[in-house]
């Protein structure tokens, strides 16, 4: 069905990626969006000291799972600069006077791994199995297959299958490792998503999913400029391509019947006819959008809530730390600081959030170098910056609200650093506020939570999943290609690269 009509309501990642090979396979494809900017949660803001200005990362900050082939495809690699510190994480525990180092090869982590933390296991192992895993999850997103659990167990054997993905991350951990602090690292995609048990059934999946992207290998990187870039470039890819992109835009209503969208634009109505329809948003806002559907319920019933914060740190002056590496390129490395010393500790600090009268409590801070990674892609800003992400907050209150939360982490972060009475601006971002910015239920970066019944084959809003996995409940020609699908948000691009994908055949006539 070449030159179908298709509107997307949702400019994202997934909505632009989903619009990209849509019109290059023939399509028509109309993108209306009620932000007057792309990008969902990847955008920048600006801040202000001393009458200077300089952009910061307002949602998301690093690059890691979009697949290379998508970051190819689209035409993103032919105008964006990136890079990845090969430099070895550096990880800190309570009362450590020297960091731990998470060095790529398998052998070299297994030895520091057993200097440092006592660890008896077999870490090659689980980095082997890990990588089987996570090469069946690519080779899935590259096909747009539906994702199964007879296709995994074809691939991957009863065992691996009950470990890595139908099984409870304390098991998978338990399997591989002897150590508290080596099982509590692995841990910490597990509650990425929101406040998730480590007991829960497939809850070990989120770790092989959290290492699947293809574009840095599994590991994470920056885009010269910062992150927003890549839905800035691929807005003028798009439209170079001919996606019409219908900014301030808020739709009014959609006659299904008629396949038809009204959305106000100014104050002016305007008509969109349409043959397939693609919400590049979260499941609940596609519902209100069509007036509740079959699935009212069910998404009535999704766990969303998010628990993740987000400190941005700007300093006049690079940022020196007082670790001295025998590496190269310390000063763009990961750097996570642990604020629990068991496996026990970290399962209560992910859970406590949920108490309503909790607003934080410490479990890890993972600290992105942005300033850093822009200096080595030549990139001179004002300000050298830092992107905090961290756990454990509630949805309870905006970051404004926590300046007493804001001061405590920042406190944490200068431990490490000699100067930081550089530090001249910071800014707190709860779950509240990641709601009432990017409108995530339950302020969500992944929009629903990676659980049991949310996971894998379950994260799908579709009455048919099997044959029809993104399609939005019992409705045709209306789909869903948010975060809140497979993979999830975090797997940059790869729900709507797969819908498009799916509604392609569909309209071939192939499945």
């Amino acid at each position: 069905m070449k030159n179908s009509n298709i509107t997307i309501v949702g400019s994202g990642i997934n909505g632009l990626v989903a619009a990209n090979y849509l019109q290059r396979n023939g399509c028509k494809v109309t993108i209306i969006e009620r932000k007057p900017t792309v990008g969902g949660a990847c955008v920048s803001e600006l801040m202000s000291f001393g009458g200077t200005q300089q952009k910061y990362a307002l949602g998301a900050s690093v690059l890691g799972l979009m697949q290379k082939f998508v970051y190819e495809e689209t035409g993103l690699s032919t105008v964006l600069q990136s890079f990845a510190p090969d430099h070895p994480k550096i990880i800190y525990f309570p009362g450590d006077s020297e960091p731990t180092l998470i060095y790529r090869d398998p052998s070299q982590l297994d030895q520091e791994f057993s200097k440092k933390w006592g660890e008896t296991g077999d870490v090659e192992a689980f980095r082997v199995d890990e990588g089987r895993v996570i090469k069946f999850l690519q080779d899935g997103y590259k096909a747009a297959r539906t994702p199964t659990l007879s296709d995994a167990r074809n691939n991957l054997g009863e065992t691996l299958t009950k470990l890595w993905i139908t099984g409870d991350a304390k098991s998978l951990l338990d399997h591989y490792f002897t150590s508290e602090r080596a099982k509590i690292y692995m841990a910490m995609n597990v509650s990425e998503s929101g406040p998730v048990s480590l007991s829960d059934p497939y809850s070990a999946f989120t770790m092989p999913l959290m290492s699947s992207g293809s574009v840095f290998d599994g590991y994470y990187g920056f885009i010269k400029g910062g992150i927003w870039k890549i839905t800035e470039k691929l807005k003028d890819i798009n439209q170079a391509l001919g996606v019409q992109t219908h900014l301030s835009s808020e739709v009014v209503s959609i006659d299904l019947k008629n396949n038809l969208l009204i959305y106000k634009n100014g104050n002016r109505d305007k008509k969109l006819g349409f043959d397939f329809l693609i919400f590049g948003t979260d499941p609940l806002t596609a519902n209100k959008l069509l007036g509740n559907t079959s699935q009212t319920e069910e998404i009535k019933n999704t766990r969303v809530r998010g628990s993740s914060g987000k400190l941005n740190m700007m300093f006049k002056n690079p940022i020196r730390w007082k670790y001295e590496s025998k590496y190269e390129n310390p000063d763009s490395a990961f750097r996570f600081l642990f604020s629990v010393d068991s496996l026990q500790e970290f399962e209560r600090a992910t859970l406590k959030v949920l108490d309503v009268d909790v607003d934080y409590e410490p479990g890890y801070v993972q600290i992105y170098c942005e300033g850093a990674a822009m200096r080595h892609m030549n990139y001179i800003e004002p300000f050298d910056r830092l992107a905090i992400f961290f756990k454990n907050l509630s949805l309870n209150k905006e970051g404004d609200d926590l300046p007493h939360i804001e001061n405590q982490l920042k406190e944490h972060v200068f431990r490490y650093i000699k100067n930081p009475e550089d530090c001249v601006w910071t800014r707190l971002l709860t779950p509240m506020n990641l709601k009432n910015l990017f409108y995530f239920p339950g302020g969500n970066l992944d929009h629903t939570m990676l659980t049991e019944g949310q996971t894998y084959f379950d994260r799908t809003f579709s009455s048919d999943p099997e044959n029809n996995f993104y399609r939005f409940g019992e409705l045709e020609n209306v789909y869903l290609c948010g975060a809140g699908v497979y993979p999830c948000g975090s797997v940059t691009g790869t729900p709507g690269y797969m819908c498009s994908q799916q509604l392609l055949r569909k309209m071939n006539g192939s499945s």
